[in-house]
């Protein structure tokens, strides 16, 4: 069956995490060789000619972006529940995040006032495992579960990492996680971050929140492998050195640090020098032979 989009009601939305990427592909499909699979729908109770979304979320996001009228369907016979039941068992549950798995064990539970045992029958699971996943619902801020639907933060970053932080202090989770959200790290990269967060002060953290980029982006530069000079400019870096050793010397003569050495100092100071002097003219001999005319 063909309908108009206003008549679609996408009620179940946020119980699936989307991704962009997969989207565009899925838009510029349509655009190019129309919708070929239908969505699935179920008829409301509410109001007549009125269609809830089970199936096919992306599809319906697509055609609205590319500003399509109709969008083609097939209705299920039966109640929201079972249809919500029935859809996720035809999609196999290992495709389901734990996320994905909690959301819509909550909206079961809430929207139709499914008991545990009944969720525990229905998805082949034991009642602590149903409540494990509600846990999450209730532990995890709502604006940090908006976050592993827009794929801002990956699920499993949540689970492992932000979850133990709202459970120590929510409002430090909601802003730690507001913060890294746009720069969408991997899951190395929160465990970084979080890790930091924890063990910093009062400061370090202020400087997180304030832009986790600059915290990223020194963690990356050290795990950089050291530049491998080669021997030319191994020897203009030395040589750099050793001017400037000289000039810092002379600049404490010019300050007046010679009126401040001890009598005790002065022989060793002038062995040094001297020595440095025969290991200078030593070198420059070196170059003048290696280089035939240094000069």
């Amino acid at each position: 069956m063909n309908l108009e989009l206003h008549q679609i009601e996408p009620r179940y939305e946020s119980l699936r995490r989307t991704s962009p990427g997969r989207e565009r592909q899925l838009c510029g499909s349509l655009a190019d060789i129309g919708q070929q699979n239908p969505v699935v729908i179920v008829a409301t109770a509410e109001v007549r000619d009125r269609y809830v979304l089970v199936d096919g979320y992306k599809r319906l996001r697509a055609l609205r972006r590319l500003r399509q009228d109709t969008i083609r369907a097939v209705c299920w016979q039966m109640s929201e529940p079972e249809a919500l039941l029935l859809e996720r068992l035809m999609r196999q549950s290992d495709a389901d995040g734990p996320f994905e798995q909690a959301w819509i064990l909550a909206e079961l539970r809430e929207r139709f006032g499914l008991e545990l045992s009944e969720l525990a029958r229905r998805f082949d699971r034991s009642a602590s495992w149903v409540s494990r996943r509600l846990a999450l619902v209730k532990e995890l801020p709502s604006s940090v579960q908006d976050h592993v639907r827009s794929s801002a933060i990956t699920a499993h970053s949540a689970m492992k990492y932000f979850v133990p932080l709202a459970r120590a202090k929510r409002t430090d989770c909601e802003q730690l996680c507001a913060a890294v959200a746009p720069l969408r790290l991997s899951t190395r990269q929160v465990a970084e971050v979080c890790a930091a967060f924890v063990d910093g002060n009062e400061a370090s953290r202020a400087s997180l929140l304030k832009d986790p980029s600059v915290f990223v982006r020194a963690k990356q530069e050290a795990k950089k492998p050291p530049l491998e000079l080669n021997p030319g400019r191994l020897m203009v870096n030395d040589l750099s050195m050793m001017a400037s050793i000289a000039r810092r010397i002379s600049r404490r003569f010019r300050d007046g640090a010679a009126r401040q050495i001890q009598p005790t100092e002065r022989p060793e100071i002038l062995a040094c020098a001297s020595q440095s002097q025969a290991d200078a003219n030593a070198l420059w001999d070196r170059i003048a032979k290696e280089f035939g005319n240094a000069g």
